[in-house]
């Protein structure tokens, strides 16, 4: 990887930062409750075990003396990375069964950055549209929350690409729904976040409906996962559009639903799953060195396959900036 630099630039106001949490983006649903999963549970029906306990054991990996120089001298002062998370959906961060520990593929993943950064991992806990203000006034150094790349975020933040982003369509399992574009979703009662990718996909979508002369799907808007879920499975929704390693959680360790859809997060175009740090700050280029390092050791893709998301793997991480951002 050749690490790309910019130059800072004044963040941007604490609205736009706010707007910019709930625009087109690979944004978290919340998942609903573990379920007391445990490290002693049965392997789910993908073969994975989902070690919901506060003793999660990470995988871990070795400090890169080469990255670790490379840490701005302001962040590294503390010898602490400070990473944001919304532990919200299973399984990427989520809590534990004991409601306090944050655990997830996105915690692991940071923990494996920060091990090679040479750095502490201090986790903070953050609610999805309060990641793009803390991390703009120092709260936050790095963000680990299954932030999608897009036009809007490459102004006021930087990335390094850890993971593809994917949405699933979620139906009961006796459906024979079967989505692949706009023409599958007419007329069926389809449940969204509001103001979430996922919203932005569906809003699109009805529009081709319409412009071909059919009908538009229902959009259906709940306020929390637990309630989606709940109508989906007792037939009042058709379908559920959801972040896939969610939809994939729920399809290996339920036997009433099934996901029969998968759109890249970033659609008509295509995005990635990436770490955030603040534009400019010379925080990205170490992080996207220590992505590609985990991934050549062996480290990153233990920690894919432990929560079932190996199909999600990428092969490297390039800095994506407002430079190079679409080229």
């Amino acid at each position: 990887m050749t690490p790309t630099k910019s130059r800072p630039i004044p963040a941007l106001s604490a609205v736009a930062a706010v707007l910019l949490a709930v625009a087109g983006c690979a944004d978290p649903e919340a998942a609903g409750a573990p379920g007391g999963t445990s490290a002693s549970a049965e392997p789910a029906a993908n073969g994975v075990v989902y070690n919901l306990a506060p003793e999660q054991n990470r995988i871990r990996t070795e400090k890169d003396a080469v990255l670790a120089a490379q840490v701005p001298a302001d962040i590294a002062e503390d010898g602490k990375l400070t990473v944001a998370v919304s532990p919200f959906a299973t399984p990427l961060s989520v809590y534990a069964t004991d409601d306090k520990t944050v655990i997830g593929n996105e915690t692991d993943i940071a923990q494996l950055v920060a091990d090679k950064l040479g750095l502490e991992l201090d986790l903070q806990a953050t609610s999805w549209e309060n990641w793009p203000l803390k991390t703009q006034s120092g709260d936050f150094e790095a963000v680990f929350s299954n932030v999608g790349i897009n036009a809007d975020r490459v102004q006021l933040f930087d990335f390094a690409p850890y993971r593809a982003a994917f949405m699933a369509f979620e139906a009961r399992r006796d459906s024979d729904l079967v989505v692949d574009g706009s023409a599958d979703i007419s007329g069926k009662k389809v449940a969204v976040g509001s103001g979430t990718n996922q919203e932005k996909i569906l809003l699109a979508w009805n529009e081709e409906l319409e412009d071909a002369g059919e009908s538009p799907a229902e959009l259906q808007y709940y306020g929390n996962d637990a309630d989606t879920i709940l109508a989906l499975s007792s037939g009042r929704l058709d379908l559920n559009l959801s972040p896939y390693p969610s939809a994939s959680y729920r399809e290996n360790t339920r036997d009433d639903l099934k996901i029969v859809g998968r759109v890249n997060a970033g659609w008509p175009s295509e995005t990635l799953v990436a770490a955030t740090t603040l534009r400019g700050n010379g925080l990205v280029e170490p992080i996207a060195g220590a992505i590609d390092s985990v991934i050549e050791d062996g480290s990153y893709a233990k920690v894919l396959e432990r929560w079932g998301l190996t199909d999600e793997a990428i092969p490297g991480s390039d800095v994506v900036n407002a430079a190079n951002f679409g080229k």
